[in-house]
């Protein structure tokens, strides 16, 4: 749903940073996901539109089947985004077998507000990105089943909607709403080229604060 112009122009943003201080200034609301989801696999960038999946409680032993549909069904280049109450840290909604489900469909990756298994096996296999909030053995299977597909989630105090653009390295990930994707590029791309100026400048003349005052940033 958006141009490899759109996508690669995220990717080539050098950190989620300047994204999210980019949606600060235009939404004048933050973006960031919480800080615990993190990707547990590898450094690897992910840039794409997310599949949005909600997880409740139960006591029935189902399969996650809107999760499953949704890796076979979506566009290659989603990021799959699961989401649910806070006990879903404490049970692994993502494992080895939806990565190969993933890999095979070329999705771009998973962001979980919950936990995730089969580490060794991801990395060993498959490389894949997976961001999540904790790491557990343990099944969702008699814990937890899934509800609903591309309905919006709540992550932290982010509403993410299916279709919105998902972002994240190593220090976290951002949820761009579709409807200003074009103009956080334009300002996250602006923060960028102004932060390496300065940078260049507090280098030059050794001073931090001439770089500050010139700029403005910290």
């Amino acid at each position: 749903m958006y141009s490899n112009e759109i996508i690669e122009g995220y990717r080539n943003i050098f950190s989620t940073a300047s994204i999210a201080d980019a949606c600060d200034l235009v939404l004048g609301r933050s973006m960031f996901l919480p800080f615990d989801i993190k990707n547990r696999v590898n450094d690897k960038k992910i840039v794409g539109p997310a599949v949005t999946i909600q997880e409740e409680a139960t006591y029935e032993k189902v399969p996650p089947q809107h999760a499953l549909d949704a890796i076979d069904e979506s566009e290659a280049g989603s990021v799959i985004v699961i989401s649910g109450d806070l006990a879903l840290e404490n049970v692994a909604v993502w494992g080895g077998l939806m990565t190969a489900g993933a890999v095979a469909n070329k999705h771009e990756g998973a962001v979980l507000n919950g936990g995730m298994r089969d580490i060794a096996e991801i990395r060993r296999d498959y490389d894949f990105p997976v961001y999540a909030k904790t790491v557990s053995p343990a099944t969702t299977l008699g814990r937890f089943k899934t509800v609903s597909s591309n309905k919006p989630v709540m992550i932290g105090d982010v509403l993410v909607r299916a279709g919105d653009l998902i972002i994240g390295d190593v220090d976290g990930v951002v949820c761009v709403p579709q409807e200003y994707v074009e103009q956080i590029l334009v300002e996250s791309q602006s923060i960028d080229a102004r932060e390496l100026e300065q940078a260049r400048l507090i280098i030059q003349n050794g001073s931090l604060r001439e770089g500050l005052a010139k700029y403005g940033r910290i």
